[in-house]
């Protein structure tokens, strides 16, 4: 078989099987919490430039439709998740 035509049905293959993988990924209930994280961000309790960690999705708590996203440096963030899991949202 032509390298070619064997590299072409080989991506194809690859496509549609990580396709519906990363669909799972990025679009299941099955897992929970959804972060998003970013550099050289303030800290919305703190006020440290930093890595930045926010929240946007978990059992109870959704902010996808949050139009200011509040980041949090890794200390912040561990002391607000604590709160969340005490509130039963984690």
């Amino acid at each position: 078989m032509n390298k070619w035509v064997a590299t072409i049905i080989a991506n194809l293959v690859g496509g549609l099987l990580f396709f519906w993988v990363d669909r799972f990924i990025f679009t299941s209930k099955v897992l929970d919490s959804q972060w998003e994280i970013k550099e050289d961000v303030r800290c919305t309790d703190c006020g440290k430039i930093s890595r930045g960690y926010r929240l946007v999705r978990a059992k109870n708590y959704d902010k996808t439709k949050g139009k200011i996203p509040k980041f949090r440096c890794e200390r912040c963030s561990k002391k607000k998740s604590k709160e969340l899991k005490k509130k039963g949202i984690q």
